[in-house]
């Protein structure tokens, strides 16, 4: 396995490796080296455009560029892409334009940049549209995966949504991705804990612990949050009967709806928790954050032991 690194950094070499590719064109927002975008730049500046601090405009042009015959990877802080919802609704959603939105420093996670750059209401935002693909790694292995399904089979508007801060990896070096399909990545019979993107590292810590307690706790790690596996959902529901879903985003119309939609629609009769963002953030270390908001991994102990533990009588 590779050494920690952000999904934003792991980015910057994947579209590398596409870049061969004549049909890419990749488009900034001014971040370029904070998206690690530069990278391309420096391997094809023939097919990189610096639009500068004007978002509506990127995802305008990156709409004609689509239906023009190019696929075109528009990058910038996820934060101010979701704010142009009706660009990306109007010219990429509607027109099905064969569009990569890489939207950078999500979630809390990003620390010390504050509440108005963390973006947290993005998944909320382009899980509305209905055509609008919805992807969230976990590390680089799987960050490098999604950028090559997504460069070589995908068709159709996509969302990539990427961190900044750095994640231990969780797959080895072999790791395939498989666009769709949530993967289990630790087995359990008390309860399932379904996490996307940062979360899934601390998911995976804080199943350890309640191993040592005699508590065992299954890990889903769900890349795709749209279209959702809600096969692995209800699966995991049923046999776990306990879940608890994690993100570092809104738990409304994020990865806590989606999993709660999935199991009501599937009439599971399953207990369910949200561990994700209810307010606004604030500016603090990562490590501070997650710790007062309940994402880091003794948090999500706590609010898997809780869940578990409220099916026993006092």
């Amino acid at each position: 396995m590779s050494g920690a690194a952000a999904t934003r950094e792991a980015f910057g070499d994947a579209i590398v490796a596409v870049g061969s590719d004549e049909r890419i064109v990749v488009l900034d927002g001014d971040l370029r080296n904070s998206n690690f975008s530069e990278r391309f730049e420096a391997a094809y500046p023939e097919r990189f455009v610096e639009v500068g601090i004007a978002e509506h405009n990127m995802l305008g042009i990156a709409a004609g560029l689509a239906i023009s015959g190019k696929q075109p990877w528009a990058c910038s802080f996820a934060a101010f892409l979701a704010g142009r919802l009706e660009v990306i609704r109007i010219s990429i959603g509607y027109n099905e334009a064969n569009v990569r939105i890489v939207g950078t420093h999500v979630g809390i996670g990003i620390g010390d940049d504050g509440a108005t750059q963390m973006s947290l209401e993005d998944m909320s935002a382009l899980r509305a549209l209905p055509n609008m693909t919805i992807i969230q790694p976990c590390d680089s292995a799987e960050t490098h995966g999604a950028v090559e399904y997504l460069a070589k089979q995908h068709e159709g508007p996509a969302f990539l949504r990427l961190t900044r801060q750095k994640l231990e990896p969780v797959h080895a070096d072999d790791y395939r991705f498989e666009f769709g399909k949530a993967n289990t990545l630790r087995d359990g019979d008390d309860i399932a804990i379904v996490a996307t993107g940062a979360l899934v590292q601390e998911s995976l810590k804080a199943a350890e612990t309640l191993a040592g307690e005699g508590i065992s706790a299954r890990v889903v790690n769900v890349h795709t949050i749209a279209p959702l596996d809600r096969d692995a959902i209800v699966t995991a529901a049923r046999q776990t009967e306990h879940v608890l879903s994690a993100e570092d985003h809104n738990v409304n119309g994020g990865l806590g709806s989606a999993v709660a939609e999935a199991i009501t629609e599937a009439g599971v009769s399953a207990k369910l928790a949200r561990v994700g963002m209810r307010s606004y953030g604030e500016s603090g270390t990562q490590q501070e954050l997650y710790e007062k908001y309940g994402l880091s991994a003794s948090r999500v102990a706590d609010a898997a032991r809780a869940l578990v533990r409220s099916d026993t009588p006092v």
